[in-house]
């Protein structure tokens, strides 16, 4: 594991152990397993390393879907949308990533570097989407009427609405409660009749 390697990881647990707010270079620091001044050589402040810190979560996010290219579709998107609502496999608390990643969001208004840095990964990702749908059509698997843009917006915002719900409201109802209603989105606005979740023919 490269030092940059280090620093990110030791931001992510910065970030859930103390949220936006509260983070610190010095908390990070303390996160960190070589010398600190090695934080500071790389990164001049908490601003410039938030940013670093969301480019590589946008990398590893889309990561996932590029070595799983050749795979269904359909089986793509309920993947991305298990991933997001739920957490990775890596051993995180889904609400430790999730407050760490609504700390991020809630700045944008407030900060322009976080701002302009979560609207590239919003483009990312949606693109990713669109190519998915995109994907999909030509394979007769998802409705011809879909336009992918469109479709990845609303996928998309529907998705990160499930990830960040419980954290807001605190509410205790189970993810598959969030996850069924983004299945049902696929059901109803994107594959063809007479297809299934599992991409077979009922």
């Amino acid at each position: 594991m490269t030092t940059d390697d280090d620093i990110l990881d030791a931001t992510f647990a910065a970030l859930c152990k103390h949220g936006y707010a509260d983070l610190t270079m010095q908390s990070i620091a303390d996160e960190f397993s070589k010398s600190k001044s090695l934080l500071h050589y790389h990164y001049d402040s908490k601003e410039d390393l938030i940013v670093t810190f969301m480019e590589h979560l946008l990398e590893g996010f889309l990561s996932e879907f590029e070595d799983d290219s050749d795979a269904d579709p359909l089986d793509q998107l309920v993947r991305m949308a298990e991933i997001v609502v739920e957490g990775n496999e890596e051993g995180d608390e889904p609400d430790d990533v999730h407050m760490a990643l609504l700390g991020l969001r809630a700045q944008a208004p407030y900060d322009e570097a976080i701002r302009e840095q979560l609207v590239r990964n919003d483009r990312h990702i949606r693109d990713a989407i669109a190519d998915i749908v995109r994907e999909g059509i030509e394979q007769g698997q998802f409705r011809e009427d879909v336009d992918p843009e469109q479709f990845a917006v609303v996928f998309r915002s529907a998705i990160e609405g499930a990830q960040s719900h419980d954290v807001i409201l605190g509410d205790d109802a189970p993810t598959e409660t969030a996850l069924a209603g983004v299945k049902t989105l696929l059901l109803e606005r994107l594959i063809v009749e007479g297809e299934t979740l599992e991409g077979q023919t009922a």
